[in-house]
């Protein structure tokens, strides 16, 4: 297989997880590249569900290394609970401490991470971006202030206590007179750090650069991302975007690699559009349409059980993920979801509801979205079961028309197509 990435091509939630464990069939690497916990991905396995959050999902298979990149940022505690609620369901500890592999280089959530997430959440108010309050984007701030743990320093007291000598005083001080929060003491940091380095000393691969020549040279690698293009923090629906890079672009860099390792992008998108969080959402259905996705789909987020915001598919923004997200191929998801609906539509433009320009390139400027409204084009819907279709010719001539219209606005071709959530109901087109 040529190494291949596999990022979300809209907000997150488009089924890469499923994606990402059919590709790893034949990968013998593969790496999470960016992102922490407030990632949620969901397998299905003989009918049987995996819910992962930054661990890789092709961790299901026998003879696969996976490693969380140093591009990720990883809270402890969500770390040993997704591992526990896995070897709940029947994957035996060892196997984890034989596959999984973590970057020592990086960068640790610490508690006080998540007490700046939760409180400056919360005091947004109106104005909240809709994290999930798990202290990602306060790690990686840290992580650019050069003001983070890495997974490294664990190991090491002398060189973690020299840090926090440097890095608390400072660190509380914000807690304190910037968020009126309760400041932490040395000992209790360092108390903290040695159960974390219990949790991570079965994973830790301080030999990671050797390994990572030997898959360069002699393997195949998949990389992959958590979020969704539309959530990149420089092209996404800034401010309401995540704290990383998870477009194509962001793998080499998070994955310890470089571009040129790279063979192939895969862009995962559902047949219908749907966000979790606050921010700009311009083909949203608040309607029965909406709820019909939105029931039918399972719409509801793995990490937080929120109820995802649903609507038809919009082609401006997904052509706009196509460019800045370095696509080359796209993962077409939950076609199935459509199955009984008699008209299925695509926004291909947006219409400024003040001006009445009609325009096809994508917005930025997420405060401008307000004023436009979608442009529809309406298709015929299948009303048929496709769940069984095991092939691109089984499909129904609706089915097949809206995926070639769909393939002429992104400009890119669909190679992969999901019918259903389990591992089988996968069609590979060619």
């Amino acid at each position: 297989m040529k190494n291949t990435v596999v990022v979300g091509a809209q907000f997150g939630d488009e089924g890469k997880a499923k994606i990402t464990d059919l590709l790893a069939q034949n990968a013998d690497f593969i790496t999470r590249f960016q992102g922490g916990s407030n990632a949620g991905h969901t397998v299905v396995v003989n009918n049987k569900k995996y819910a992962f959050h930054l661990i890789p999902s092709g961790i299901l298979y026998e003879n696969k290394i996976c490693m969380i990149g140093a591009g990720c940022v990883i809270k402890p505690d969500d770390f040993k609970k997704e591992i526990e609620d896995i070897v709940a369901k029947g994957v035996e500890k060892s196997h984890f401490e034989k596959y999984l592999k973590v970057s020592p280089l990086a960068h640790v959530t610490m508690k006080y991470h998540t007490d700046i997430d939760g409180y400056s959440e919360s005091s947004l108010k109106e104005n909240k971006i809709g994290t999930t309050k798990k202290g990602i984007g306060p790690t990686y701030t840290d992580k650019y202030a050069r003001s983070g743990i890495r997974v490294e320093d664990l190991f090491n007291k002398d060189i973690l206590s020299k840090k926090l000598d440097v890095i608390l005083p400072k660190k509380n001080r914000e807690l304190e007179f910037v968020y009126n929060l309760k400041p932490y003491t040395k000992e209790q940091i360092m108390a903290e750090c040695e159960e974390y380095r219990e949790i991570f000393e079965p994973y830790v691969d301080f030999d990671w650069q050797e390994n990572l020549l030997k898959f360069k040279q002699q393997g195949s690698i998949l990389f992959e991302g958590a979020q969704g293009v539309m959530l990149d923090v420089d092209y996404g629906t800034y401010p309401y975007v995540t704290s990383s890079n998870p477009i194509a672009g962001g793998a080499g860099v998070g994955a310890s690699m470089g571009p040129v390792t790279i063979d192939r992008a895969i862009g995962v998108f559902k047949a219908y559009m749907t966000r979790v969080g606050e921010g700009a959402f311009i083909t949203e259905l608040s309607d029965e349409e909406g709820e019909k996705l939105r029931t039918i789909g399972g719409e509801f987020g793995v990490t937080t059980g929120r109820p995802r915001r649903c609507g038809w598919f919009d082609a401006v923004s997904a052509k706009y993920s196509v460019l800045v997200g370095g696509l080359t191929e796209v993962a077409l998801t939950k076609l199935d979801v459509l199955d009984s609906f008699n008209e299925i539509k695509v926004a291909i433009a947006y219409k400024n509801k003040i001006t009445g320009e009609t325009v096809k390139k994508y917005p930025t400027n997420v405060y401008t979205h307000g004023d436009y409204e979608p442009v529809w084009e309406v298709h015929k819907g299948w009303n048929t079961d496709i769940t069984k279709c095991k092939t691109y010719d089984e499909l129904p001539l609706e089915a097949k028309n809206y995926l070639k219209r769909l393939e002429e606005l992104l400009g890119i071709r669909i190679t992969i197509i999901s019918v259903g959530p389990d591992r089988e109901q996968t069609i590979f087109v060619d």
